[in-house]
């Protein structure tokens, strides 16, 4: 498993994340099971947020449940949690009290004294920046959260934010898979006119991440769409997946890990964040972090997922 030292923090992290969305209806054993396999893999990063399960911070509630973490082995592991979506309205709240409030019940939750990602969770157009920047400032001077970052902001909007906060945003948590790519795609196609693919749909994220530093975290990286499906085995995607099962067969993986690699083999230096509950599917995505796609290879995926390379 590849890691690398996330900008703006102390972390040492590895490029493939283990989403927690989905364990609320799991037992202890299958959530036991479920971070052993991940952790024996490499991955010792774990992505929660407030609304994931079926009641506030369920998930969280379930994981720590199950796992009972000593201090010494929740030191070994990063917990990212999320905060920000309002389920039964008003949907978004960036405010200082609902900010604060979500992250005292992730802690209660998590049963841990600090978190060590705290994330927007989507962007809140009533956003007050102030108000973000105060949150920030108290969470972590009391130690409560140790990095802060966002998901599924824009350029401008995450400008917006630094032009109050003061923390570093380390992370932005974006949707990206070989077959949803609009994050990479464009830039290949700029300029190409009547070319849909050339027009931009991203306001340059990917770009303006690299330059300041700011960790992709790729969420749904195995999604054909906007949870309409997995890709891999799809027959809406033959030729793909014949390039993939092919890569696979070279690199002796299963085929869930050329869907990893391709994330992973971007000089961006993403994280892959995995939402299945299926300890093998786990153990088979983590190897594609040391998959050493080609140049050929990375654009072979790119144009059989039905992208243009002009």
């Amino acid at each position: 498993m590849k890691t690398f030292t996330l900008p703006g923090t102390e972390l040492t992290a590895p490029n493939v994340v283990l989403g927690l969305m989905r364990i609320q209806e799991k037992t202890d054993e299958e959530v036991r099971t479920l971070v052993r396999t991940a952790t024996d893999s490499g991955i010792s990063f774990f992505d929660h947020a407030d609304v994931y399960g079926s009641g506030p911070h369920g998930c969280e509630k379930r994981f720590a449940e199950a796992m009972r973490l000593t201090s010494s082995e929740r030191e070994q592991l990063v917990l990212q949690t999320k905060a920000g979506i309002v389920r039964d309205g008003p949907y978004f709240d960036f405010s200082y009290e609902h900010i604060v409030e979500s992250v005292d019940g992730s802690l209660a939750a998590l049963d841990t004294d600090y978190i060590d990602i705290l994330l927007l969770h989507r962007p809140d157009a009533l956003v007050e920046p102030d108000e973000v920047a105060r949150a920030f400032d108290d969470l972590s001077a009391s130690g409560k959260v140790r990095s802060f970052g966002v998901s599924n902001h824009t350029p401008g909007q995450i400008e917006l934010l630094r032009r109050s906060v003061s923390q570093p945003i380390v992370a932005n948590q974006l949707q990206l898979s070989v077959t949803h790519a609009p994050l990479v795609a464009q830039g290949v196609a700029a300029n190409m006119q009547a070319l849909d693919q050339s027009v931009s749909r991203d306001s340059g994220t990917l770009d303006y991440c690299r330059l300041n530093d700011i960790t992709v975290q790729a969420w749904s990286p195995f999604q054909a769409g906007f949870f309409s499906g997995v890709f891999l085995g799809s027959p809406e995607y033959p030729e793909l997946n014949a390039v993939i099962d092919r890569l696979a067969a070279q690199y002796d993986v299963p085929a869930i890990a050329i869907a990893t690699a391709w994330i992973t083999r971007h000089p961006a230096r993403m994280q892959v964040v995995l939402g299945t509950t299926n300890p093998e599917r786990v153990a088979g995505a983590a190897l594609g972090s040391d998959v050493p796609l080609t140049r050929a290879e990375w654009y072979e995926m790119f144009r059989a997922a039905g992208y243009t390379v002009p």
